[in-house]
């Protein structure tokens, strides 16, 4: 499998490999305006024609970072993608807002460098649109080819009725190419699936080596629909890229479980010849519902790890091992 093999979700064409622009919004760590426009170069050169973000990564730093980029490309020469759920305004406060989303990691804030502005969460209709408005102005577009309706884990009601409907609207007039959910819980992804006119799920974090949780549920539910489903957070943060180094899960820091348990997978794998990274950025293509690979690249170097890790060929016996030896499922569509 190549990172700029070509897939399709309704009528937009996308690449196996999509580049997560979180990141490159200071997700963790600060990122510099031309390191990330060197990530994004990058990226275009090696194939990948499918990028993602949205107003939370960087509170609008990403979309801007992207867009600087984008409008020097052809812009049939690759899909955009973008969320909903959230607008950015200055002056909303945390501690009298109960919808304004400002993550921390650790005590500080998830976002490094970000403007003034805010994410507040709002999922209506009305709202749904300035987000898009919004957004294309920081992009330097005149349309997305996808749009996500963002994390509406705590407003689901109001998200089927308002977002999702408003950008089914945008996809009638040709504004966006194609409607999805995009969310770390599988108990949204199915609800959403089941009940609004979605095109693709991207989920975050569950159909990974650490945690299976799309697989049993939303994967088997998108591919009976015909809903593509694209995969993030493939490496849970980061501790499956290097369980030694980064000790990240979900957004936090990692249990001692979970250290434990993504160390003895690198040592499985490493007894196979493979990086853990390989594994854990293949395993959600084991199903047949995942069309597209969401990274999160912060370097060129990133970007090109991710592509070799793409192409290289896993043995069956890894996989194998890693089910017998580590409880990964080793087949992610049952038998007939």
């Amino acid at each position: 499998m190549r990172a700029d093999d070509p897939v399709r979700i309704r009528d937009v064409a996308v690449t196996r490999l999509g580049l997560g622009t979180a990141p490159l919004g200071g997700l963790f760590d600060a990122v510099s305006s031309v390191a990330a426009h060197a990530t994004i170069e990058e990226a275009h050169r090696a194939g990948i024609a499918f990028f993602d973000t949205a107003p939370l990564y960087g509170y609008g730093v990403a979309e801007r970072r992207l867009g600087e980029v984008l409008v020097r490309i052809d812009r049939g020469a690759y899909a955009v993608e973008t969320k909903v759920g959230r607008l950015l305004r200055t002056g909303a406060d945390p501690a009298e807002d109960p919808n304004v989303d400002a993550p921390l990691f650790g005590g500080e804030p998830l976002y490094k460098d970000t403007g003034e502005a805010v994410p507040v969460f709002d999922f209506s209709y009305d709202a749904a649109m300035r987000s898009i408005e919004e957004s294309l102005d920081r992009l330097g577009l005149d349309r997305v080819d996808i749009v996500h309706v963002h994390d509406p884990d705590d407003y689901v009601d109001a998200a089927i009725e308002g977002a999702c409907r408003a950008m089914c609207a945008l996809r009638e007039q040709g504004v966006v190419g194609a409607v999805g959910i995009a969310t770390d819980f599988t108990e949204t992804a199915v609800r959403v699936v089941r009940e609004a006119d979605v095109d693709c799920a991207l989920i975050a974090g569950r159909t990974t080596l650490l945690d299976h949780g799309a697989v049993t549920t939303l994967l088997p539910l998108a591919y009976e629909r015909g809903v593509d489903v694209i995969a993030a957070s493939v490496f849970n943060s980061g501790i499956l890229a290097d369980p030694w180094r980064n000790l990240a899960y979900a957004y936090a820091p990692a249990s001692p479980e979970h250290v434990q348990r993504a160390r003895r997978m690198s040592e499985v794998c490493a007894g196979h010849d493979v990086p853990l990274a390989a594994a854990a950025l293949q395993f959600s293509f084991r199903h047949p519902a995942v069309v597209s690979v969401l990274v999160g690249c912060r370097t060129p170097e990133e970007v090109r790890a991710n592509v070799d890790w793409l192409s290289l060929s896993i043995p069956e016996e890894l996989w194998s091992a890693l089910d017998r030896e580590c409880g990964v499922p080793q087949r992610l569509v049952p038998s007939a």
